[in-house]
């Protein structure tokens, strides 16, 4: 089937801002916080609310769940409809569906708003296509990068930070908290978002059956969604099963000391800036592998401070904390990179270009954290940082058999 958006998207009115860069990032940061927050609070929703371990288990991912329909079927409305308004009417959904969570009465209840509130929070992804068709020429992957850096940030604060209010207040206040957060944000955008209107020639219908001839056209797309995947598994296989390591000797953490290990890992964060600065320069192939060899460095290292069984809990923990910088560090510049690369190729598709490459390497997290507990079961932490490895080297083999870019 022929691309069916075949008009060009509309120029936006001005060039990308320092202030914009940063209100774009920490839009992000604040959106992304919603889809990690439950890993954290299982524990607190259940006995609340009465449900059995099957039905908090589903707690934990509904919200993705949520977000990779809305990144299937929402956000290639970005290449049809209007994007300002589009994120603004995605906004108040999941600031209304935050409220409602805060208040939720049953497990029921609040498996379908959770559900609503991961699906609206996928306006993450138009808002990084926004921001990309900003960028002065030859600056797509600064661009990227800079608003990169918010989203990761954002992903590595949920858990920690969700934690912190859920111990101070409960589990409610984090909804209630987050919902006032996307008020004023949505009302920060109303009046800061540029309009972006894509000169569509299409149906919903068309445009989502197109979504299978994009993945099937494009190498690049294919290519850098499977290594993004690869290191989400590894990012998730990780963050799943550290805080049972850390719990036992000889670390001995409990909740508000695995929270504050988990701020450790969004110090890599800032470096993500340079591996965008790093795809304008033409070196994305170097710097991906660059990504790839951080990942598994990082698993061997943390392997090998998991290894201590007794003895001053500070000695094995810098290295654990190093590892998880070096890991999030490969994570996010593999990330910063392929956004990039597909940001490049069809500028009326980037909305489904974007949709098409998050929800495949969220299907990846999706992968790990299951493979998390059953790595643990079987065979402890070491089996965990191999499963990473591993991860971390098929990536490797991906960056070899596929061709220069």
């Amino acid at each position: 089937m022929p691309d069916t958006n075949d008009g060009q998207m509309a120029a936006p009115a001005a060039t990308i801002t320092g202030p914009q860069t940063l209100l774009f990032a920490t839009a992000a940061g604040i959106i992304v916080t919603n889809l990690f927050a439950p890993q954290t609070l299982v524990g607190l929703i259940g006995p609340s609310l009465g449900a059995n371990a099957a039905s908090v288990g589903l707690v934990a991912m509904a919200t993705l769940l949520g977000y990779a329909a809305g990144l299937f079927f929402l956000v290639p409305l970005a290449d049809l409809s209007e994007n300002r308004a589009l994120i603004l009417r995605m906004l108040i959904a999941a600031a209304l569906a935050a409220g409602v969570a805060a208040l939720a009465p049953t497990a029921a209840a609040l498996l379908v708003v959770l559900f609503i509130l991961g699906a609206a929070c996928s306006a993450i992804q138009i808002l990084v296509p926004i921001a990309a068709s900003m960028a002065p020429p030859g600056q797509d992957g600064r661009v990227i990068g800079d608003v990169m850096s918010g989203l990761m940030v954002g992903i590595l604060l949920a858990r920690p930070l969700a934690s912190l209010i859920a111990d101070a207040w409960g589990w409610r206040a984090f909804y209630g908290l987050s919902a006032a957060a996307l008020v004023v944000l949505t009302c920060v955008l109303a009046f800061t978002l540029p309009r972006r209107r894509p000169a569509a020639k299409s149906s919903y219908g068309a445009l989502i059956a197109s979504l299978l001839d994009l993945l099937r056209d494009e190498p690049v797309l294919r290519r850098r969604a499977l290594t993004a995947a690869l290191v989400m598994a590894a990012f998730s296989l990780f963050w799943t099963a550290v805080a049972l390591r850390l719990a036992l000797p000889p670390f001995d953490l409990g909740q508000r000391g695995i929270a504050l290990f988990a701020l450790v890992g969004a110090g890599g964060a800032v470096v993500t800036p340079v591996f965008g600065r790093a795809g304008d320069r033409g070196w994305t192939r170097s710097a991906t592998i660059a990504c790839h060899l951080l990942l598994i460095g990082s698993m061997a290292l943390s392997a090998w401070a998991g290894s201590f069984q007794m003895g001053a809990s500070w000695g094995p923990l810098v290295p654990m904390g190093i590892s998880a910088v070096l890991l999030d560090i490969g994570v996010t510049g593999d990330q910063t990179l392929g956004r990039r690369a597909i940001n490049l190729l069809q500028p009326k598709a980037r909305g489904r270009l974007n949709g098409l490459f998050v929800g495949i390497f969220f299907i990846g997290g999706a992968i790990g954290s299951m493979l998390a507990g059953i790595a643990w079961t079987w065979g402890g932490w070491g089996a965990v940082c191999t499963a990473g490895a591993a991860f971390g080297l098929f990536a490797l083999l991906v960056d070899w058999i596929g061709e220069s870019e």
